[in-house]
């Protein structure tokens, strides 16, 4: 049985992977993740994003640049999209437009008033 702590673990593993898949170069700084992370509703202290980096690490689903840059890499990729199953990462909802809490509706929108 899954505990709620491992629920949210593994959305928030989700959420990273899908950030930086939206991401340009699918790479982005472990601050700035962790920013983005946040907005979506996942507040997220610095260790506890570097544990979830590490795991992701270990799991090949993430690469560490220097500079405290992360890329996805292509196993990530197909865990964010749904393509793979991955223990401890929540698989993702359908991309249905205009249905809440789906990829479609994480992917930051690049019109100030929120439409695309």
């Amino acid at each position: 049985m899954t505990t709620y702590a491992e629920e949210i673990a593994a959305s928030r593993r989700l959420t990273i992977l899908l950030m930086l898949s939206f991401a340009n170069g699918y790479t982005m700084n472990r601050a700035v993740l962790r920013d983005q992370v946040g907005r979506t509703g996942y507040v997220t202290s610095m260790d506890q994003m570097i544990e979830e980096l590490e795991w992701l690490l270990s799991r090949h689903l993430i690469e560490m640049l220097e500079l405290d840059v992360v890329r996805l890499t292509y196993q990530g990729e197909d865990a964010a999209l749904g393509r793979c199953q991955v223990d401890g990462v929540r698989r993702p909802s359908l991309s249905v437009p205009g249905r809440p809490g789906t990829p479609l509706e994480l992917m930051p929108s690049d019109d100030k008033h929120g439409t695309r």
